[in-house]
């Protein structure tokens, strides 16, 4: 029997730049003393006052079905949150509770799309979104956001694609450049998905982890609060990956339909880590900065590193846990130098391309070990690459 062409053409065929990661990961289980610098996993776990509340709720029955578009609690501490930051008015009803931001980002697609539509997604991008548009029926277009610019995308870029284009994906602060779209970038990206009449569809779960600059929500232009739809997670801010809690945030009349999806697929998130995160938005800004903390104290790491050589240069590195590296120099690939990397220094990174062609050349690093680990293994990395760099011939 065979399965679906939906299923089976999910990631669209060919090499995803990944066997790096699987690669390290095998030699990490065989005992080799490999650091990983690779997937955006918090290096601390979520903090103990919130796994109280999680058991509380738990130990107090607050096991079975939850409601489907979330507690009231939560949907109401989640769109404070927002209307809070964005200035935006934002209600309960604005607001679909979905297992992680993974689900969030489908959710959002799946109300959006038909099948056929063109769906727009800035490249570099992050690695799920193609398989997640082409789910839902869309055709995945990339749009190059070119080193550069700093990987800003460019509204000359943008338009050329969005005639007969449905939607458009964004996500800022951005995995993997680590770029925050500043408010011309936002503006451009604003006017063409008025002019083109697009739903744009926002993923802002880096939005605590902001290095430069401030975080912008698109949903808060003129005009953009009914045809945005921002999809956000306590994953990143709370280091709650496993448990698995996001929402999307849009017009009350397309999260209607979206809760009739939930109730269709996932059925709701369990209630009992709906209380936990209801719990922890509760605690303010403060459990979010101390989340935030080591990634910032290893961006001053890198970009103290990047600034002693002349090899290496690293992207503006303005908000989430990455750092962008441009390894050209070495006259290696992404993956060249990212398989190379592991072999001689037991250092794993990933490689620019996994994460789309615009990012090709560059390395994807992630702070997401302690300080002195990260100082030693990123340390190693610039020295590999002087090496490499030296022994490229000259043109």
């Amino acid at each position: 029997m065979k399965s679906s062409q939906r299923i089976s053409h999910l990631t669209g065929g060919g090499s995803d730049g990944w066997d790096v990661f699987y690669r390290a990961r095998r030699m990490k289980a065989a005992g080799q003393p490999v650091i990983e610098l690779t997937i955006g996993e918090h290096d601390i776990r979520t903090a103990p006052d919130i796994l109280a509340a999680m058991d509380a709720a738990a130990r107090a029955g607050h096991t079975g079905y939850a409601s489907v578009p979330g507690t009231d609690a939560l949907r109401k501490a989640v769109a404070t949150r927002i209307a809070t930051r964005t200035g935006v008015a934002t209600g309960p009803e604005n607001i679909l509770i979905t297992p992680g931001g993974q689900a969030g980002l489908f959710a959002a697609a799946m109300a959006t799309l038909d099948p056929g539509d063109r769906a727009l997604f800035v490249d570099p991008y992050y690695v799920t979104y193609p398989g997640t548009l082409r789910a839902a029926g869309g055709v995945p277009v990339p749009v190059a956001a070119r080193p550069e610019h700093a990987f800003q995308p460019q509204a000359a870029d943008l338009a050329v694609v969005a005639p007969d284009a449905r939607v458009l994906l964004v996500n800022s602060p951005n995995n993997p450049t680590g770029a925050v779209y500043d408010a011309a970038t936002l503006a451009d990206i604003a006017g063409v998905v008025t002019d083109h009449d697009l739903w744009l569809i926002s993923d802002e779960v880096y939005d605590t982890q902001v290095w430069e600059g401030e975080h912008l929500s698109p949903r808060a232009l003129p005009g953009m609060a009914d045809r945005t739809l921002v999809v956000g997670s306590m994953s990143k801010s709370h280091a709650m990956t496993g448990s698995r809690i996001g929402w999307v945030c849009g017009p009350e009349e397309i999260i209607v339909e979206m809760i009739n999806l939930a109730t269709h697929t996932t059925y709701g998130v369990p209630g009992y880590i709906q209380d936990a995160a209801t719990f922890a938005l509760g605690q303010g800004e403060t459990p979010e900065e101390a989340v935030a903390a080591p990634f910032r104290r290893r961006r001053a790491i890198t970009a103290r590193l990047v600034a002693g050589q002349n090899v290496v240069r690293a992207a503006p590195m303005q908000g989430a846990m990455y750092a962008m590296l441009d390894i050209r120099a070495t006259g290696l690939s992404g993956e060249g130098f990212a398989n190379a990397l592991l072999d001689a220094e037991r250092v794993a990174v990933m490689p620019g391309e996994s994460f789309g062609a615009a990012a090709a050349g560059h390395v994807r690093v992630a702070l997401t070990v302690d300080d002195a680990a990260f100082e030693d293994a990123l340390g190693r990395l610039l020295r590999f690459a002087a090496a490499r760099a030296g022994a490229v011939s000259p043109a």
